[in-house]
């Protein structure tokens, strides 16, 4: 295979793809990767204002993209905007299910014992991290299923392969995105057609939004003792930069991977590997 053949394998020109949590850390990265390399980029959000600030790099092209609304948990939202990007760039050929995460009212700590946890907020965890995968590869899933291709990407967690002290209904819930994408990985072969694709990335421990309480101290910027233990556990000596997943997600999303389906790739800096020893 020549450098030409190669490099078509990462042609993502002409493609659709959505993006659910896009206005996120590490979802909006992905989608300033795509647009970059030519793609189509559809980032759905409960909160479109908030791809705002990414506009700048989205608009650098030399694809395109834009903000729709949709809620992963709200069916007629995601058919909507389905819809809409259908009109706006045609059908959507891949999926990336980005949207995610932890609530600090859902993390145990002294003040809040396991057996405290509220109902509602375990609830929601399970539901935004568990659903909020499934019911987006329903709606996205049946025109790859008509189409008879396409490529599904996930986003598990290290507490998936891991499970993480003080965050139970996170770590379920992620492992719960890595057992399901094996599981549909096997369903669109066996029952639609082999060349639709189904898998995941597990990242490991990247500082945003939703965790930054757990591993940098408000006040001082300092590592917690919870941060300072995770990278005495990671090999790389670092939490992960977004652009760090780039590799692994170009080539599960890529002809690269074409005999690539049902697998959970850790990008972790070691973490999963290192025994403490």
């Amino acid at each position: 295979m020549n450098l030409e053949e190669l490099t078509a394998m990462y042609n993502f020109k002409g493609r659709t793809i959505a993006v659910s949590g896009g206005s996120g850390v590490l979802g909006g990265e992905i989608a300033c990767a795509l647009v970059g390399m030519g793609a189509n980029v559809a980032i759905l959000d409960r909160s479109p204002e908030l791809a705002e600030p990414l506009q700048k790099r989205l608009g650098s092209g030399p694809g395109s993209a834009a903000a729709f609304y949709a809620n992963v948990l709200e069916r007629d939202t995601l058919l909507q905007a389905e819809a809409l990007i259908r009109q706006e760039f045609g059908p959507v050929d891949t999926l990336i299910n980005a949207a995610g995460g932890n609530q600090p009212t859902a993390t145990t700590s002294a003040e809040r014992p396991f057996f405290d946890l509220p109902e509602q907020t375990l609830r929601e965890i399970l539901d935004l991290n568990m659903l909020g995968t499934i019911i987006p590869c329903q709606v996205f899933g049946r025109g790859m299923a008509e189409r008879g291709s396409g490529v599904i990407l996930n986003l598990s967690s290290m507490a998936a392969l891991r499970p993480l002290t003080r965050v139970p209904a996170y770590s379920g819930a992620k492992a719960a995105v890595a057992n399901f994408t094996q599981w549909l990985a096997v369903h669109m072969a066996l029952e639609y057609n082999p060349a639709i694709r189904v898998n995941a990335v597990a990242p490991g421990f990247f500082i945003g939004r939703q965790n930054r309480y757990l591993l940098m101290d408000e006040q001082t910027g300092s590592l917690t003792p919870r941060g300072q233990q995770i990278l005495d556990h990671t090999p790389m000596k670092r939490f992960g930069e977004p652009e760090d997943l780039l590799g692994t997600v170009l080539w599960l999303l890529s002809d690269a991977s074409r005999f690539v389906t049902g697998i959970v790739v850790p990008v972790d800096g070691g973490f999963s590997a290192y025994g403490g020893v």
